[in-house]
This record gives structure tokens, C-alpha cells and sequence, in this order.
């Protein structure tokens, strides 16, 4: 299961039309935590497209990962019920306002748009989610122990970040490299709906992440 294509595809078209009308300006900041500091470079990413949405093969956990006592989910399960319909009218409502926007006014930027509301039943249960990694910093041979997992490649880079809800924040204990951000990745380790504030993204979920594997398409 996924996402509908109808949301998918108001996100992908108020993605376009807000580099468009920004001319792919950074996105709105707040006050940050020490840990929110932008990636400093990163390879160029190609046009947004639903297709770029990385699932679950099947609902069904995997053995093994069921045998580690780890629960298979996909960014749907993350969306409150009713989430969708509200996500398509705040789009709807921002594709609007975006042809009123004057170049280099105070709109024009790329904003973040949806909500924190949060599945508070998988708040603590060890999960496995597939995504994409975006690093607060990146470089030859960097190490991180904080990034971004988002559904979709060149989000919070490129292209305006996801809703809060469909942008998790996570922590690892063991630094890991990052060599290919449009390589996709299982996210493994104990969910919580903690928020976090960042200059890339804000996000409603927090993983402490135990494992991390490349997705196979």
C-alpha cells in the first residue's frame, strides 16, 4: 500500500511549482537545534517524479526482520486517517497562491506544508521503513550519526521537503557514511513521535536507527 496518487501527485506538482516560482531558493528556517546544519554539497538530482516514492514490496514483514522482532511499515502508516484529504486541500490551496506570488517577495520560497499529526500507536515499536537519506552535512568520507529519511529523492535539497509527518529524524549511535543520496535505504530501530526542527525540514517522528541496508528495486 502507498500513498494515493492523487496526494502523490499534488506533491510532486507543488514541488515543480514552487522551484519555479522561488527559483529553487532554500527553505524557510526557524531556530534550530545544533544538529540542523545545512549539507554543505550534494550531487544534482533528476526532476521530481512519483515515481521516485520508494514502498514496501508487500505488507507482509520479511522473516527475518520479523524474527528481530521488527515491524515492516511504509510512510502511509505514518498518515493519521484523514491526513491525505487534508494534505491535498493545504497543496491545492499553495498551488493557488503561488501564481500571486511575486518573484523575490517575502513568499517566495520553498515552504514545508503539512502537518505534525502522528500515528501515536507505532510510537515506540521497533520498525522498518524504506527511504531516502538527506545528511545536515556531506562530504568525501563524512560520517553522520543525524540526517533526514524522506519518501522521495531530492526532497528538502531540491525540491520543497515533504509534510512533517512524511519527514522522520534519525539519530544512530554508530556514525555511517552516506556515498549515494539517490541510493534508497531500509531505515531500521524504535520510532517515537519526538519532533525535530532543522534548516532543511522539520519532522514529526524520531527514529534511533540499529541497522541500515540498501533498498533493492
Amino acid at each position: 500500500m502507498s500513498l494515493s496518487m492523487k496526494t502523490r501527485t499534488l506533491l510532486v506538482s507543488s514541488a515543480l511549482l514552487a522551484l519555479f516560482a522561488c527559483g529553487a531558493s532554500t527553505a524557510e528556517s526557524k531556530s534550530k537545534p545544533a544538529a540542523s546544519k545545512p549539507a554543505a554539497t550534494a550531487p544534482s538530482t533528476a526532476p521530481v517524479s512519483t515515481d521516485a516514492y520508494v514502498d514496501p514490496p508487500t505488507n507482509i514483514t520479511p522473516p527475518d526482520v520479523k524474527a528481530r522482532g521488527v515491524t515492516q511499515i511504509g510512510w502511509e502508516d505514518l498518515m493519521p486517517p484523514g491526513e491525505e484529504e487534508r494534505l491535498a486541500e493545504m497543496y491545492q490551496a499553495r498551488m493557488q497562491a503561488l501564481y500571486s506570488i511575486a518573484e523575490g517577495s517575502s513568499g517566495d520560497s520553498m515552504v514545508q506544508i503539512g502537518t505534525f499529526n502522528t500515528m501515536k500507536e507505532i510510537s515506540g515499536k521497533k520498525i522498518r521503513i524504506p527511504g531516502y537519506t538527506v545528511p545536515f552535512e556531506y562530504g568525501e568520507g563524512a560520517k553522520i550519526t543525524e540526517f533526514l529519511l524522506v519518501p522521495y529523492y531530492g526532497a528538502c535539497l531540491h525540491s520543497p521537503p515533504p509534510p512533517p509527518n512524511q519527514t522522520i529524524f534519525v539519530k544512530t549511535d554508530k556514525p555511517i557514511k552516506i556515498t549515494d543520496l539517490a541510493q534508497a535505504v531500509w531505515i531500521e530501530g524504535v520510532i517515537t513521535a519526538e519532533t525535530q526542527e532543522s534548516d532543511l525540514a522539520d519532522a514529526a517522528y524520531t527514529i534511533t536507527m540499529t541497522r541500515v541496508e540498501e533498498y533493492e528495486y
